[in-house]
């Protein structure tokens, strides 16, 4: 399974970024990355391998920020390689996108958008998601968030995403349909990731998002949650109460019995888009 850490807030993302990735290392992966948003820029660096060999590419100087996104992957479309590591860009390079999941109908997109000019860098159905976004964004010359809306009524399969745009850098965009997804609640702050693993150190209020909804996360705002179909909806804020070990573990007592009572899912996960 993939992993998805994302931070913005008030203190310097990459080092959050960097902690949760390796908290969610438990869940498998063959290469890395991370976006981090300073001034008019995202700055993109990707590693085939370890966490721990991301954070020996990164210049620690180039990359302070307080907002961010990272990933692990664990490859379905292409290999395991830099070229095909999260964060995706646009064409542009104005929006960066991370996803857990698998785009079903990403072929015919991908043909599609082809043949509109988009050029494509990586064998992966995430880029073609976050460049469908981008045509959609400039084609109807609407906001970031109205053309993911729009995107993901498009799309069939299974995702969680959270997408940043160029010189915004209080807002992150999260989606899921399928993935698992969870907001963490701080003082000024939000966190984002795959599960709570990464976010119970920093806060105990967490939004799990549900399925087909969409968040708008900004540092200066409360949490906004949409439907897809452009419905708000209340978020419902629950209080954390495992401990780190217990949460990494997802409630058992060991790594391995959590694998096999989490085997029929990940048959099915297998199976999905085939």
């Amino acid at each position: 399974m993939c992993g998805i850490v994302a931070y913005v807030g008030d203190q310097n993302a990459c080092p959050i970024i960097i902690k949760g990735l390796k908290r969610l290392e438990y869940r498998g992966y063959d290469s890395a990355g991370i976006c981090i948003g300073k001034d008019d820029s995202l700055n993109i660096v990707k590693k085939a391998g370890k966490v721990s060999e991301l954070e020996e590419v990164l210049n620690v100087s180039d990359n302070i920020g307080t907002i961010g996104i990272g990933h692990t992957r664990w490859a379905t479309h292409g290999e395991p390689n830099e070229l095909n590591a999260h964060p995706h860009s646009s064409g542009d390079g104005t929006i960066s996108l991370i996803h857990n999941g698998i785009i079903e109908n990403y072929d015919s997109i991908k043909k599609a958008l082809i043949s509109k000019g988009h050029v494509f860098k990586s064998d992966t159905d995430t880029e073609v998601l976050v460049h469908l976004i981008e045509e959609i964004k400039k084609h109807d010359g609407i906001e970031l968030f109205e053309a993911i809306r729009l995107a993901l009524n498009e799309v069939i399969g299974a995702y969680a995403i959270a997408v940043m745009q160029k010189g915004v850098n209080d807002q992150i965009i999260v989606a899921r349909k399928g993935s698992p997804l969870v907001i963490g609640i701080g003082r000024g702050e939000f966190f984002v990731a795959s599960d709570a693993t990464p976010i119970v150190e920093y806060t105990r209020d967490v939004v799990y998002l549900e399925d087909g909804e969409i968040g708008v996360i900004n540092k200066h705002k409360d949490l906004d949650i949409r439907t897809i179909a452009n419905v708000s909806k209340s978020p419902y804020i629950h209080e954390l109460e495992l401990s780190l070990d217990a949460i990494e573990k997802g409630g058992f007592d060991h790594f391995m019995l959590k694998e096999i009572y989490e085997q029929p899912k990940s048959i099915l996960d297998t199976l999905r888009g085939r």
